[in-house]
């Protein structure tokens, strides 16, 4: 198996420290920060990238097609992982949008379980759940994603009492490369939206909490922390969040080219050829100024 080679790295990194200083997260704020270095705006006090509220908002209409063609053209060509089980509890078709919580599980290891429950005692982490640590840090609008390893039997991260925590904090949900249990009390949490690789009525076991808000594999996707979410009936994109506004930006831009081309073809002002092909320069200028209006 081939372990997470940047969250190992960073643990040894962190053991080198005392116990004082050390966090079990793994990065420091100043690392977080030189990892997310294309990310000019506001951050979170640890570090993370802190997309606004607005951008989020307007997230929630784009699709996996608007966002890919964005994040290919910048280079990052390895930002969709498919092949969920969706949970969407009261509100069918909703999107999962949110700024990304990470945390990384590995097979338990007894002397490496050992520093980490001393690390976290140092760090005055709550109770002997290494999944609640993790879900102690959520803020509202955020996205718990969680590398499981795709573990589904005793790979279960949540049930319905964490979930119910989860959506309390966020006002989102989750995602776990692994699985949840008590799925029917977790549908029973309006509003709560989860994206697994299958569900297990099994308690969460022999696993360990190797690093929170550090990097993440996730399927072919390498996740950050501050990255955005977002959900749509394809699976998941993950998006950098130096370009989450460009990508709302382009998703508005296609939806506003579409209704106008829709109504020139209602009102016959334009022919089906020229509006399924490269508008002239004339009508560029007629669209703008119809957009610039239909945004008032």
């Amino acid at each position: 198996m081939i372990i997470r080679g940047m969250a190992l790295a960073a643990a040894f990194l962190t053991l080198a420290g005392s116990v004082a200083e050390a966090q079990l997260g793994m990065f420091s704020k100043e690392q977080r920060e030189a990892l997310t270095a294309e990310w000019t705006g506001e951050r979170f006090e640890d570090g993370r990238p802190r997309v606004p509220s607005d951008v989020l908002e307007r997230m929630t209409e784009v699709t996996a097609e608007e966002a890919w063609g964005v994040l290919r053209k910048a280079g990052y060509t390895l930002q969709f992982e498919g092949g969920w089980k969706e949970i969407n509890a009261g509100e069918p078709g909703r999107r999962l949008v949110g700024r990304v919580v990470t945390a990384v599980f590995m097979p338990k290891r007894p002397d490496m379980n050992g520093m980490i429950n001393r690390f976290a005692e140092a760090e005055g982490r709550v109770g002997g759940g290494q999944n609640s640590w993790v879900i102690d840090t959520l803020r509202p609008g955020d996205v718990l994603v969680v590398d499981m390893f795709g573990k589904i039997k005793d790979g279960t991260f949540a049930g319905d009492n964490l979930a119910t925590s989860i959506y309390s904090k966020s006002g989102t949900g989750l995602v776990v490369d692994g699985s949840v249990r008590d799925l029917s009390g977790i549908l029973e949490i309006d509003g709560f939206l989860g994206y697994v690789r299958d569900f297990d009525p099994s308690a969460i076991a022999d696993v360990m909490i190797a690093g929170i808000n550090v990097p993440i594999r996730i399927g072919e996707v390498t996740v950050l922390p501050g990255d955005v979410l977002l959900s749509d009936p394809e699976g998941l994109t993950f998006i950098p969040p130096h370009l989450a506004a460009e990508v709302a930006d382009v998703s508005e831009d296609i939806r506003f080219r579409d209704e106008w081309g829709h109504t020139m073809l209602r009102e016959g002002k334009y022919t089906p050829g020229q509006i399924d092909t490269r508008w002239t320069p004339e009508m560029e200028v007629e669209f703008e100024a119809w957009k610039k209006e239909r945004k008032r």
